[in-house]
């Protein structure tokens, strides 16, 4: 099982970021998913979350009204997006994709998202 993020990189305060999480060796539309992120000295925590079906969404009381978490599922690729918009220095961390299916948790291996001038 492997999760793929990216899309992260350096980014100006108030630009804009979409991140990807896109999975092999699992059936990833059937998961539900949660961004994460965790920024230097501090503990990770949960961004956004959708549930299999993008039925369901929520968001950290930090993001809400800047991230968008949506998932395609039609696709060959099931993949998970979250875009960023209005991004702040705060914002900085490396962000983490987790698939729950019920039995496991997976993780990827995290994308750098910086923001600064």
């Amino acid at each position: 099982v492997q999760l793929v993020e990216s899309g992260g990189g350096l980014v100006q305060p108030g630009g804009s970021l979409r991140l990807s999480c896109a999975a092999s060796g699992l059936t990833f539309s059937r998961c539900d998913v949660i961004w994460y992120r965790q920024a230097p000295g501090k503990e990770r925590e949960s961004v956004a979350s959708i549930t299999s079906a993008g039925s369901r969404t929520n968001y950290a009381d930090s993001v809400k009204g800047r991230f968008t978490i949506s998932r395609d599922n039609t696709r060959n690729t099931v993949t998970v997006y979250l875009q960023m918009n209005s991004l702040k220095p705060e914002d900085t961390a490396v962000y983490y994709c987790n698939a729950r299916d019920g039995y496991y948790n997976y993780w990827g291996q995290g994308t750098q998202v910086t923001v600064s001038s």
